[in-house]
């Protein structure tokens, strides 16, 4: 078969190229996904986060290598593996990062990819519950929105303002700073991922567009130095998919470095000792990878509103899926992680250094460990680290998952920054707001110096699941693609995701990562 363009990856990027560009009719795309199809329940009804996240169900679920950082442990990344990607299992928060992270990108050296010019590409894609304005877009297929929050995520906003920080309507507008609910990419009580705002209305209405799911990338196909299509494997055969124009790489911060590599386009030290040859030396491949180190505190609750497990509370939660199945509302449509906010640890800081989440259950181990009972919870991760990481291989095997080392606290900065941010939620959570739901700390209880808190937040810190970075953009020898994600040496090759990312923004990286999709789509379309 015989494509235009071929898409790996269809994912938070990967749908919206699929959509751009099969705009046009006079050309064929195909977009190739190693998941399923979006046919699961557990994607549509956002609670279904819940189960995703510690389970394989549509999730690629990845272990990192052991973490001398976080005590010897292996860290968790759950990444999505389905129509829509992570966009399919994520948290469904709505955050573009700092204004800012991208005058940075473009001070690098990265023409383009200034505030000022991506703000326009964040507005093309939305559908803002507001209404469009200097900051959001009313007209996008992806809809953002707010939902009806729990009254612990209204009153851990207030107790927000107790401690002294503003309240802010909208982390999105002019000011990132503050307290208050997030936007969400929630739409009638179901979860809005790229698979069904982009590719969803345009399935089987446009006949340029081939979809293939179950399709497992083994490697960018070459002549010479450009790219000529894929190798992917489907229902166990492999088969030759050509591009006569581009192949657009969209498999995410571990599987788009992953699939270069397996391609023999990487460096030499990861490639050698996997006998695969090295068609184009490319030291970077792999490296940079960043991402935001998370820890939870966690609070047993005496009330029963709160998420948890009862006897009152499975009979709650009979009634909200009768509720939900009838109306698409209740407990069911919230993504639990309603409200949060953007501090600074140090009040010199230009800009927010920790975000939080507040969520209206109580969470351990990526829900991989359950409680009995009830409580509350609040996420503190430290935005900009400074530990950096690396992804490699370990096997040939194109379905064996790659070498995850996130490096989780390997520099000091980031340990006193969580510590930091950890005694500011903590000071939040004991505000009067809070008191009515009876609060009891799970995890830290009776810890207060810096010695016994830092020795918790080994124990206890993993990733909040925003990997970026291991094919960043730039025009040094470790920079993988130019201003224009294209492949530095290799001809109709680009990479179109979060790992092109030259830092990691200060937030989610969902919306930015379907934003550098819509600036990648523009290009390509260009490109005759």
């Amino acid at each position: 078969m015989e494509f235009d363009y071929i898409i790996v990856g269809a994912g938070s990027a990967g749908c919206v190229l699929a959509n751009r560009l099969s705009a046009d009719p006079a050309v064929s795309v195909c977009l190739l996904e190693a998941g399923p199809r979006d046919w699961s329940p557990l994607v549509h009804a956002p609670a279904g986060v819940a189960a995703i996240l510690p389970t394989r169900h549509v999730n690629w679920a990845f272990d990192t290598v052991p973490q001398p950082g976080l005590a010897g442990r292996r860290g968790y990344q759950p990444r999505g593996k389905v129509l829509g990607g992570s966009s399919s299992i994520n948290g469904m928060i709505y955050i573009r990062g700092h204004q800012s992270d991208y005058d940075e990108w473009a001070a690098l050296g990265n023409s383009g990819w200034s505030f000022a010019d991506v703000l326009p590409y964040f507005r093309k894609s939305q559908m803002h519950h507001r209404g469009a304005s200097e900051f959001h877009g009313g007209e996008g297929e992806l809809y953002v929105g707010q939902i009806e929050a729990h009254a612990a995520t209204h009153a851990f906003i207030e107790a927000g303002q107790k401690a002294g920080h503003r309240y802010n309507a909208d982390f999105n507008g002019a000011e990132q700073e503050g307290i208050g609910q997030y936007d969400v990419t929630i739409r009638g009580g179901r979860r809005w991922s790229t698979a069904t705002a982009f590719l969803k209305p345009i399935r089987g209405a446009r006949r340029n567009l081939t979809v293939l799911t179950g399709a497992t990338a083994e490697r960018v196909l070459l002549q010479g130095k450009q790219a000529s299509g894929v190798q992917v494997q489907i229902k166990g055969e492999s088969l030759t998919l050509k591009a006569r124009r581009e192949v657009l790489l969209s498999a995410g911060a571990f599987g788009t470095p992953q699939l270069l590599m397996l391609s023999g386009i990487g460096p030499e030290s990861e490639l050698k000792p996997q006998g695969i040859a090295v068609t184009h030396e490319m030291p970077g491949v792999g490296q940079n990878l960043q991402d935001h180190p998370d820890v939870v505190l966690g609070y047993q609750s005496t009330d029963n509103s709160l998420l948890g497990y009862s006897l009152g509370g499975s009979l709650k939660m009979g009634s909200a899926l009768a509720q939900y199945l009838a109306r698409k509302r209740g407990p069911l449509a919230s993504n639990f992680a309603e409200g949060g906010g953007f501090l600074k640890t140090r009040a010199e800081l230009v800009r927010p250094d920790i975000q939080l989440h507040s969520v209206v259950s109580l969470l351990d181990d990526h829900n991989r460990k359950l409680h009995w009972g009830h409580g509350f919870s609040c996420h503190v991760c430290v935005l900009r680290p400074k530990s950096i990481g690396s992804v490699g291989l370990q096997s040939v095997n194109p379905k064996a998952p790659p070498r995850i080392d996130p490096a989780f606290l390997s520099h000091d900065d980031d340990v006193q920054t969580l510590l930091k941010g950890y005694r500011m939620a903590r000071e939040i959570i004991a505000q009067a707001p809070m008191a009515r739901f009876g609060l009891k700390d799970k995890f830290s209880d009776g810890l207060h110096s810096d010695e016994q808190l830092i020795d918790l937040l080994r124990r206890r810190t993993d990733s909040i699941y925003h990997p970026v970075g291991t094919c960043r953009m730039g025009n040094d020898e470790l920079a993988v693609v130019d201003s224009q994600l294209r492949v530095h040496g290799i001809q109709g090759l680009r990479v179109v995701d979060a790992s092109i990312m030259p830092t990691l923004v200060g937030g989610n990286t969902n919306a930015p990562t379907i934003m550098i999709a819509e600036r990648a789509a523009e290009w390509i379309a260009n490109t005759r």
